[in-house]
């Protein structure tokens, strides 16, 4: 075999095993609000799923308003509530098709009367769903709905105001 052939065989291999790579970390909700609580930066929570569009259109400019902002230490999480049998193919695949980069994980929970309460009093669970924390300065915000563009940076700017 050429050394072109195996070179071109390696960097096929290599980029079928990141495709295949990305994981989802599946938590429960005392690992998520563990996360929350000891978060020591500014961060948005998205709360979406993959059959979500108003959750799918938000996502993009979530994860440009969380870059533009990176500085600042925003941290984005996107907690997908997909159904298991949903966990972790079509998440995975709705990702990569949409080439989301932002962390992801998976909620493992059924009973939306358990977790919802734990992330909020007044959520139904309806999506999309955001919550906004500093935990520096004691400002939790939590929004049931799409967020458009525009508020969600001025919800931004109050999340790292000084």
């Amino acid at each position: 075999m050429r050394l072109k052939n195996i070179i071109a065989i390696i960097f096929v291999l290599l980029l079928a095993g990141n495709v295949n790579a990305q994981t989802i970390p599946a938590w429960k909700i005392t690992v998520l609000e563990e996360w929350i609580q000891k978060s020591d930066s500014p961060v948005i929570v998205g709360f979406w799923a993959t059959w979500c569009k108003p959750c799918l259109g938000e996502i993009p400019y979530f994860e440009a308003l969380a870059a533009k902002y990176k500085d600042k230490g925003v941290r984005l999480l996107l907690v997908s509530l997909d159904m298991k049998e949903d966990y972790p193919k079509a998440i995975v695949a709705t990702i990569q098709k949409r080439k989301f980069a932002s962390e992801v994980v998976w909620l493992n929970e059924t009973n939306a009367d358990y977790f919802c309460p734990k992330i909020d009093s007044s959520w139904s669970g309806a999506l999309p769903s955001t919550l906004l924390v500093n935990n520096k300065k004691g400002y939790r915000k939590f929004f049931e709905e799409a967020i458009p563009e525009e508020k969600l940076e001025q919800e931004i700017i109050k999340l790292i105001a000084d």
